[in-house]
């Protein structure tokens, strides 16, 4: 059975267009997350981020492996910003569905913050999830369709996590 996560990271286009690539995300969706507008779209979002809704199969990929990655492409350590985006729209957040994923969360900040391995400490938000509305077709799918469009996302090989004992 499918698992949800929904993240915010910067521009929607880049993360959707890297997270879709991984084994065991079988369905991804931007749009707008985490604000005061309902109904949102691009013209009129409120303090809603760009988020990315993914669909997984934990038993190919777990939550812990999806906030690792996400942690690895984009710069969890500027508020509001990511690359030459700048505002709350562009802000880092992880939007958890339940407990467990709440605790996941906070782990994995702790442990990216103990790495030293990122350029500051983890200003990501972590809340509950809340409203979800789908981007415009137009944002959907953007990178497949505009291979060279803009996108300030990209895997650093500098920031990955060391490998967790298996006792843990």
């Amino acid at each position: 059975m499918s698992e949800r996560a929904v993240l915010a990271g910067g521009c929607f286009w880049g993360m959707e267009d890297l997270i879709r690539r991984l084994p065991g995300v079988e369905k991804t969706r931007v749009g707008y997350t985490g604000g005061d507008v309902a109904n949102a779209t691009y013209r009129n979002h409120g303090t809603h981020a760009e988020g990315i809704e993914i669909l997984f199969d934990p038993s190919k990929i777990s939550y812990r492996q999806i906030l690792e990655f996400f942690f690895q492409i984009h710069d969890p350590t500027t508020p509001n910003r990511q690359g030459n985006d700048i505002g709350m729209s562009y802000r880092s957040a992880i939007y958890y569905v339940d407990e467990a994923q709440k605790a996941v969360a906070l782990d994995t900040i702790a442990d990216v913050d103990a790495s030293g391995l990122w350029p500051g400490k983890v200003v990501t938000e972590v809340e509950p999830v809340g409203d979800f509305w789908q981007a415009e077709p137009e944002h959907q799918d953007y990178l497949l369709r505009h291979p060279n469009g803009y996108t300030c996302h990209y895997p650093r090989p500098g920031w990955v996590l060391p490998k967790r004992a298996a006792a843990e």
